[in-house]
């Protein structure tokens, strides 16, 4: 009755100080010391635990993946880059959509999934203790700070360290038009420390099929892709900074598949034609030939336009 209790209480708090998506209504920056002082607390570790475990995988074979892969029509690649591939490793995705974690966690292989954690948010999935217990039980979810100092407190390294595969974002929050943003270093620096391979993930679809704002995909079993790129070992003596480029590169080319088939981008990759999407630009005005980013109308009219029921074929062969 206390358990109960208190998640009503949580529902009570939601309701006066959050807004229907259960986001603070008071600006970050007010409620930065608060929210890192409560979050401090929250204790993850029980979901890694046997019990944990164990309903996790219930949770996770018989709720997550059936719901993503009916509401939804996957498409994986790459999947033979990963199948023999032993841990720890740290895949490292675009984030455009909250369809990405669960089609990830339903397309790994089977050992990797059950070792399998996710960093996520600290700022939202961890702000309320009803969906950060719901967020860790599920998808084994550990509290990521994107801003501050407290980001060097990550558990990253210890769970690496234990054995444990990471699923991460370097992102840092979900695309607000499904074009991808900057990656941060941080994923990097963790390879780099750790010694182990970074596998580069590519989703297609996903912000069309179940764009930001909205807590269900679309009708009509969007067609999505998750495709896996080969893993990234971190060579003698390379750094952070050259691993990540390299994860740029990779993660470029393997978007560039649907447009260009996998032959065409192996040879745009060569050529040194290929960069991440950042959206469609356009020239000024003026005439001076500038190029700038489009209107956010047009990058997120672009960014959900629906996918081609099959792949592009290179007219080559395929991997």
């Amino acid at each position: 009755m206390r358990l109960f209790g208190g998640f009503l209480d949580d529902l009570r708090m939601v309701r006066r100080a959050r807004d229907s998506q259960g986001r603070a209504r008071t600006p970050r920056s007010a409620l930065e010391h608060e929210d890192k002082v409560r979050r401090a607390g929250f204790d993850t570790g029980w979901a890694r635990t046997p019990t944990g475990r164990a309903a996790r995988k219930v949770l996770q074979t018989g709720l997550l993946k059936p719901i993503a892969w009916t509401q939804t029509s996957p498409h994986v690649e790459g999947y033979d880059h990963i199948e023999h591939l032993r841990g720890p490793v740290v895949f490292v995705a675009n984030h455009s959509s909250h369809l990405d974690a669960p089609l990830i966690i339903g397309s790994v292989p089977k050992r990797m999934r059950d070792r399998l954690a996710v960093g996520a948010a600290a700022d939202y999935f961890f702000d309320a203790k009803w969906r950060a217990i719901i967020t860790t039980l599920v998808f084994n979810a550990f509290p990521i700070e994107r801003r501050g100092s407290d980001r060097r407190r990550s558990l990253a390294p210890q769970l690496l360290g234990q054995g444990w595969n990471l699923l991460l974002f370097p992102e840092g929050t979900r695309s607000e038009d499904g074009w991808m943003g900057r990656p941060r270093l941080g994923p990097a620096h963790l390879c780099v420390q750790r010694q182990v391979p970074m596998v580069p993930v590519v989703l297609r679809g996903t912000y069309a099929a179940m764009p930001r704002g909205r807590g269900w995909p679309l009708p009509g079993r969007p067609r999505v892709v998750v495709r896996y790129g080969r893993p990234l070992w971190p060579a003698e003596g390379e750094g952070a900074r050259e691993l990540h480029q390299r994860m740029v590169q990779a993660m470029a080319r393997l978007w560039a598949e649907d447009e260009l088939g996998w032959y065409g981008s192996l040879r745009a990759a060569a050529k040194g034609e290929l960069s991440l999407p950042s959206g469609p630009r356009q020239i000024t005005a003026d005439g001076s030939g500038e190029v700038v980013r489009a209107g956010s109308w047009r990058r997120t009219w672009e960014a959900t336009r629906p996918m081609a029921k099959e792949p592009r074929r290179s007219g080559v062969w395929e991997e």
